[in-house]
Formats: C-alpha cells, structure tokens, sequence
C-alpha cells in the first residue's frame, strides 16, 4: 500500500489532481500495482480525507496529546518519538497530528514502521495541499544511515 501512496505523492500535485476512484485504479494498474495494494490504498485515502474534514480547524494550536495504552503499543515509542519531535519543530500542528495518528492507527500490524509513518506523515502534508520544507522532507525522504553529518 505504502508505494502506492509514494507513486501518487510523486505524480499527483494534489489530491485534487487525481483522477476518480474507478479512473485512478485502472492506472494504477496499468503501471502495475496489484489490485489488493490499490484497494487498500483508495480505502486509506478516503479515511483521510474523512480525517481531513474532521480534525482540521477543530483544536487550538496549544493543545497536548495524552497517548493511550492501546495508541502506544501500536505506534512504538519510535513513532510517537517522531511525531513528537515533529511538534516541537513546529512542523504538525495538533489538527495535522491528529490526522497522522488517525491513519497510522488505520494501519495494520503493531508496531508501526517508522519509515511508513514518514509516509503517512507525507501524505497528510499532500492531502491538506501543503509542501513541507525542505528540512523535513530530507528527514522524511533520507535514510538516516545515508545522511552526511557536516
């Protein structure tokens, strides 16, 4: 599902972009992605954009995030130690936040890979038409094992 939703980041501006439903999967296929993967990828992307129109505007910018027992065991501490560090840079206001964990709790499999958190951090950026900048999208995008430290 994960590089179905890369392909759609890396060719599709906005979600607005896309095609329909029916239209997007016949590409999708056609470039040769099962159909399982695009099935499960088109149902995540119509929970978030349910996601979308339920949290964007409805928290205050000040707000804390007080994680279950239940949200902990299936995020790990790695992710909730990358969204946290997203808050604190700033970059995830608490609407934006709550999206990410709405669709990473949608994911299936504890723990969530942090790399796929990435992802569905990336495409909440996308989903709401925002760019991340460049710094966060080198986090988002480099494998820390590549990185040059200067």
């Amino acid at each position: 599902m994960f590089d179905v939703l890369v392909y759609l980041y890396e060719n599709y501006w906005r979600p607005d972009a896309c095609p329909e439903n029916a239209q997007l999967a016949r590409k999708l296929s056609a470039v040769g992605f099962e159909s399982d993967e695009i099935e499960e990828a088109l149902t995540w992307l119509d929970g978030l954009a349910s996601a979308a129109q339920c949290y964007v505007g409805q928290q205050t910018t000040h707000s804390l995030r007080v994680y279950s027992a239940a949200e902990h065991d299936h995020l790990g501490e790695d992710c909730i130690g990358f969204v946290s560090f997203l808050e604190s840079a700033g970059v995830l206001a608490p609407p934006m936040r709550e999206m990410v964990l709405d669709r990473a709790t949608a994911i299936a499999g504890s723990p969530v890979d942090l790399e796929d958190l990435k992802i569905i951090v990336l495409m909440v950026f996308w989903s709401l038409g925002e760019e991340p900048d460049a710094l966060i999208l080198d986090e988002l995008f480099v494998d820390e094992a590549d990185r040059l430290i200067h």
